[in-house]
């Protein structure tokens, strides 16, 4: 049993129950175990790595770094906090994600609330007791009242399955699962699977070191340039000085950041000339991130304005890679930008002009297996030492379906789910009382800044049960009604937008046999929480409690 086990077990009595098991230490659980401590509730976190971090702590991959201003991708709790962690960059890199949430854990001494190196696996609802029975990997068991899912939405790594892969014979890495220790790809051939974000960051980094190097492409992306530079000591100055304001203002807005963009407030792209909407981009392009695909406001409801910017960026593409068949291939047609995350790159497209990078379509040349010295495609052989696999998650639901969750019935969460999954504003699920999810589907999750989502999530979960407790009331759970209307509602509000008509994982169109469901509410951050505020103050309007 380790240190915080026992210091768990003591504090509780033995078998006295906790009040919260959380799942997860990422920036949300770590959160959430901050927190629950406050308001005085006996709280236990479980982690499966041997760190903090989540997602910062898996991600070591070559050229990993948030796509997320350093300003707006960190914690708002606590301005001393603000004030006292100096970023380097704009966009920081890995480790300085996982340093800062290391920091966050030793300045509150949080460690000591968190096991490491377990996973949950089951948890039960016993309806007599009004507790969940929780069982970890290791076969210990623990019973709380309440359980917090801050598992993110990206944790589960979409797992490849070729033909003959367990027959080669050189290394396989996978970018969700990187080693710690430095791979180094001198000398090597590497091939590469996946061009979402994790892909178009690492592609360059790889490719500067490799022999050579073949990315197998199955879904062009859109990106953009990064610009990414030493932080803007000025304008994080400015910040620091209306910290309050500024947290006030991001969390009222669409996607909970402000992104680097125009100085101006973005019309619809009808508004502009032909020549305003091309000054509009070219500046954009200029001043990098996310700007180039935010410069007209109705981007993701109206089909004409997202072309104007598609073709952009196509062009920005052709005029990048020297190759015309290369840069073709490489410059997207099936989806609207922005249906698809975006990515922002440091020299990605000009990646494709080196010698001894190669781009194979698969969806003109598919794999046909995977051989002991390389890759087989209908079209030739690519002899590779290595292979990295860039193959995205199983997002929303797949770490919630590599655990047991049953209610009292003993029917299992994930069953549950099993024609799309649902819930009561992304944070209850009908049928399984006393069980809360941070950023879940149908929250905002990852269209908004997940960081500030994530604290939005945990302090209302943390508000719920004070008032639960307030009240005397020890159990509480999303109507049948209540999740209903809001799944409506969630689907109303995408089916307004383009998202739906890309292929993509906000969909679960990345797992083969996942119910094409949209996932994430997309009304915006600042409207999302306001309606949670409302459910809170009308008593938890949606909830049966007693």
């Amino acid at each position: 049993m380790s240190e915080a086990e026992n210091g768990a077990a003591m504090r509780n009595g033995g078998d006295k129950p906790l009040d919260v098991v959380v799942v997860g230490a990422g920036f949300a659980g770590v959160y959430a175990v901050y927190r629950y401590r406050r308001k005085n509730l006996s709280v236990l976190g479980f982690e499966g790595g041997s760190d903090v971090g989540g997602t910062w702590y898996h991600n070591r991959y070559p050229g990993a770094r948030c796509d997320v201003r350093r300003i707006d991708y960190s914690y708002s709790f606590s301005p001393d906090l603000h004030q006292e962690w100096r970023w380097t960059e704009t966009y920081a890199a890995q480790p300085e994600i996982l340093r800062y949430i290391q920091h966050v854990a030793e300045r509150y001494d949080l460690r000591r609330d968190i096991v490491f190196n377990t996973r949950i696996v089951a948890a039960r609802w016993n309806e007599d007791a009004r507790l969940w029975r929780v069982t970890t990997d290791a076969g210990k068991r623990v019973a709380c009242r309440f359980v917090v899912l801050a598992t993110g939405a990206l944790s589960a790594p979409k797992i490849p399955d070729f033909p003959g892969l367990a027959d080669f014979r050189g290394a396989r890495y996978q970018t969700a699962r990187w080693p710690h220790d430095l791979i180094d790809f001198t000398g090597k051939r590497v091939g590469i699977f996946g061009t979402g974000s994790s892909g178009v960051q690492c592609i360059p980094v790889i490719a500067e070191h490799a022999t050579h190097l073949t990315v197998f492409q199955r879904t062009p992306p859109f990106s953009t340039p990064a610009r990414n530079g030493p932080m803007d000591e000025k304008g994080y100055a400015a910040v620091r000085a209306r910290y309050e304001d500024y947290r006030a203002d991001v969390k009222a807005g669409w996607s909970g950041q402000i992104s680097a963009s125009l100085s101006d407030v973005p019309g619809p792209a009808a508004t502009y000339t032909k020549a305003e909407q091309r000054d509009r981009f070219e500046r954009a392009w200029a001043t990098g991130g996310l700007a180039p695909v935010s410069i007209f406001s109705d981007v993701i409801t109206n089909q004409e304005s997202n072309d104007i910017i598609t073709e952009f960026i196509r062009e920005k593409i052709r005029q990048i890679v020297k190759d015309p068949e290369t840069a073709e291939r490489l410059c997207p047609y099936d989806h609207p930008v922005v249906a698809r995350r975006p990515c922002i790159d440091t020299n990605y497209y000009e990646t494709y002009n080196r010698d001894n990078v190669t781009l194979v379509d698969v969806r003109t040349d598919p794999v046909d297996r995977i051989r002991p010295d390389g890759i087989q495609t209908r079209n030739g052989f690519h002899p590779v030492d290595a292979i990295v696999f860039a193959t995205g998650f199983d997002a929303f639901t797949g770490q919630v379906a590599k655990m047991d969750i049953r209610n009292a019935a003993g029917e299992r969460l994930i069953d549950y789910w099993k024609d799309g999954a649902r819930s009561y504003i992304g944070m209850s699920v009908t049928g399984f009382p006393n069980l809360f999810l941070v950023t879940g589907p149908g929250s905002p999750s990852v269209l908004a800044n997940v960081i500030l989502a994530g604290e939005h999530d945990v302090d209302w979960i943390g508000d719920c049960i004070a008032w639960l407790g307030e009240h005397h009331h020890s159990r509480i759970e999303a109507t049948a009604q209540a999740e209903a209307d809001w799944v409506q509602h969630v689907a109303e509000i995408g089916a307004g937008t383009l998202y739906p008509k890309a292929n993509s994982w906000y969909m679960g169109a990345n797992i083969a046999g996942k119910p094409r469901v949209f996932l994430p509410f997309v009304g915006g951050f600042g409207n999302f929480a306001n309606t949670c505020a409302a459910i809170a103050r009308e008593g938890y309007r949606g909830f049966s409690i007693d």
